[in-house]
């Protein structure tokens, strides 16, 4: 059982999550130390799952579509091209490790309802025992609302849930949930959120982060309950944060699960 975020080293699996914005446009370079961390924990023994958004951010300028808000069929256009330019980025960075990635793309349908749950369930397991890091991502090219999962967040804590994860991670653009947006005079990091505590204190914003995001502080904070409700403690820090992280270290707002 993994209690503390210095006990992630001993963890046997993981999911990690990271966004669009932690991964693309001038934020793109952060890809490949996020690589070299997992394959390093892959390396050491630890199963890992990556859910990773940024299909869509990775198309778009494939597409010459620019930064500007799209209709939901460009949005799906966008992503059919991104999601081949995002896996071949990140299996090329794998290359340098002799770690082979592999595709997985989910609806809400296929996570929360038979048969499809147990088929998911089974396709990561077999990836997982062929020694292969599972790259997940919602299925943006058939999904039917614009806002599916949080930026993916909610996603993460329902595979870590599917895959029995010891623990979840998830990478953001700021280094922990404070308890105010991080731009506000005296907002500080949170070390420990306890499973009854409700944050009443905190003042969180739910915003879409940018052009490519749609995360936050309240989609992160969600999904995180959402996993230790399920037993899963989970860890909110930053991409460039990720080799300490599952090295136990550095910073961030550790959710300890309910037990």
């Amino acid at each position: 059982m993994i209690q503390n975020k210095t006990d992630l080293p001993s963890a046997s699996r993981l999911v990690v999550k990271v966004g669009s914005s932690s991964i693309t446009g001038e934020r793109a370079h952060q890809l490949d130390g996020l690589v070299d961390a997992l394959s390093a924990a892959h390396a050491a023994g630890q199963e890992i799952v990556v859910v990773s958004s940024g299909a869509i951010a990775t198309g778009m300028p494939q597409l010459e579509l620019g930064d500007r808000a799209l209709d939901l069929a460009t949005q799906q256009a966008a992503a059919a091209v991104g999601q081949n330019l995002l896996m071949r980025r990140y299996q090329d960075v794998f290359d340098r490790h002799t770690v082979t990635a592999g595709q997985v793309l989910l609806t809400v349908g296929d996570v929360e309802n038979e048969p499809h749950r147990s088929n998911a369930q089974r396709t990561i397991e077999r990836l997982l025992g062929l020694k292969v890091v599972p790259i997940v991502n919602e299925n943006d090219t058939v999904a039917t609302q614009e806002i599916r999962f949080g930026d993916n967040d909610r996603l993460a804590a329902l595979v870590a849930e599917l895959v029995g994860a010891d623990a979840l991670i998830l990478l953001s653009d700021v280094d922990a949930i404070y308890t105010a947006p991080p731009s506000h005079e005296g907002a500080t990091p949170i070390d420990v959120v306890e499973p009854d505590d409700g944050l009443e204190w905190v003042t969180l914003e739910s915003a879409v982060v940018n052009t490519v995001g749609t995360g936050g502080a309240v989609t992160k904070v969600s999904a995180a309950r959402l996993a230790t409700q399920s037993g899963i403690p989970a860890l909110v820090t930053g991409t460039e944060h990720v080799h300490q992280a599952l090295s136990g270290q550095g910073p961030g707002t550790w959710f300890r699960a309910v037990h």
